[in-house]
């Protein structure tokens, strides 16, 4: 583990501890709804994304940064190069005010526009998820690899779109699908844990017709590392500038596999 991926993981680890003193107010706790159904953001988030920008701007001062809170969302042309921090402070916030223990802090770093670093972190399981370009991927510090199962032989994790009425339906479509063509399928309500959970070779596919940037640039890196793929729902490779539908799968799942899901 390089010097920088463990800084950053240490970083991830002091967050979730905020994360974990929110989960102990959360009935106290400020929420305000942003745009969308049920799309809800704590003073938490904000709390949790301010800490991060000031550490990970002392672990490297040259990064640029993006973040999904206080005014942060903007990839702009001039992140195209060099380093850029993607962070979501709190990913699955929903989860966090119901108390249901599946939100993470989630650190992408990019280099030129490509995934270069990922760390995860649930501190409630104190899963650290992470990983370095050409270095692997990681649970706690142990190697994980994405599944060689085929598509049957495994899970499919989806995402269903609540923020967004017009996608919601196809989501629930393409769900039907997806247990046609799988074990079974699961909604896990953090898409960074879902794509890690994919690395770990858990599942074999996820999928979500839309998705921030913050909400997969760190787990797009982590299941890269592992032997995954990812593309848009059109099969494109993903840009890493802007929210994109995304489609992920495990190194055993074939793109024929899933022909279904491309439209």
């Amino acid at each position: 583990m390089s010097d920088l991926l463990k800084r950053i993981c240490d970083i991830a680890r002091e967050a979730g501890n905020i994360m974990l003193d929110g989960s102990e107010k959360i009935r106290n706790l400020k929420i305000e709804n942003k745009s969308g159904h049920g799309n809800f953001v704590t003073e938490y988030d904000s709390k949790i994304q301010k800490f991060l920008y000031g550490k990970l701007t002392e672990a490297l001062p040259e990064a640029n940064f993006v973040g999904e809170e206080n005014g942060q969302e903007i990839f702009k042309d001039e992140y195209r190069k060099g380093f850029t921090f993607v962070i979501d402070p709190i990913d699955g916030t929903t989860n966090f005010i119901k108390g249901w223990n599946e939100s993470v802090v989630s650190i992408g770093l990019l280099k030129d526009c490509e995934p270069y670093i990922g760390v995860v972190y649930n501190p409630y399981s104190d899963w650290m998820f992470s990983a370095e370009r050409g270095k692997g991927a990681f649970l706690n510090d142990s190697p994980i690899h994405s599944s060689e199962e085929p598509l049957e032989n495994t899970l499919i994790i989806m995402g269903t779109c609540p923020y967004y009425s017009d996608l919601s339906d196809k989501a629930f479509v393409l769900g039907r699908e997806a247990l046609r063509h799988s074990i079974d399928i699961r909604r896990g309500g953090s898409a960074e844990t879902d794509l890690c959970r994919l690395a770990a070779g858990q599942a074999g596919m996820f999928f979500e017709l839309r998705l921030g940037l913050w909400d997969y640039a760190a787990g797009a890196a982590i299941l890269l590392e592992a032997g995954g793929s990812l593309t848009d729902i059109k099969g494109n490779p993903l840009t890493y500038d802007k929210a994109s539908s995304v489609v992920a799968l495990s190194k055993g799942v074939t793109k024929e596999e899933a022909e279904w899901v491309y439209g």
